[in-house]
């Protein structure tokens, strides 16, 4: 199932992406996998959700590493080239892009936890993604402006999470 999440985005991007001026969205598509890598990596022994596939390619797509990987390869930048290449001027309209997306991404968590797809742990939850959606496409469109200042806005929120979830510094190790 999550190949055919994957090539959904993929065929929307093909479709909406702004493919024309994809080495300006590139740094972005960069910073949203780093981020993503840096997340697995810091919560290796304490993941908050776990992808898991049920329905069918379990011989290819066999645990969150790959699935993971798939969502980085494919999924990441597919979101960066119609998010970012569609991004509206108006702040009414930017509140309304923004919200979209995060609609789009909790609808496929809904489905997600309903067919067993993906699992939440440690008390993560619906509305702690939904709050962690609003926030990174937020930071997506920063780091698109002002890179530095996303940086800084994403180690302010991990730090912030790691306090709320109270994830021990053991699992660094």
């Amino acid at each position: 199932m999550h190949l055919g999440y994957a090539l959904l985005f993929l065929l929307a991007a093909i479709k909406w992406g702004d493919w024309r001026n994809w080495r300006i969205y590139y740094p972005t598509i960069l910073f949203f996998i780093g981020g993503d890598l840096l997340k697995n990596a810091l919560l290796h022994n304490h993941r908050m959700w776990e992808y898991h596939e049920a329905i069918f390619g379990e011989k290819i797509f066999f645990g969150h590493l790959i699935i993971n990987l798939l969502v980085m390869a494919i999924v990441y930048p597919s979101i960066i080239l119609i998010y970012l290449g569609k991004y509206p001027r108006s702040k009414w309209k930017q509140v309304t892009w923004i919200g979209f997306w995060v609609f789009i991404l909790m609808t496929i968590e809904y489905f997600n936890l309903r067919f067993d797809l993906i699992h939440h742990y440690y008390g993560w939850n619906m509305w702690w993604s939904l709050a962690f959606d609003v926030v990174m496409f937020t930071i997506l469109r920063v780091h698109h402006i002002k890179p530095l200042l996303a940086w800084a806005f994403s180690i302010i929120w991990l730090l912030f999470l790691w306090n709320v979830f109270n994830i021990p510094i053991t699992h660094l190790k």
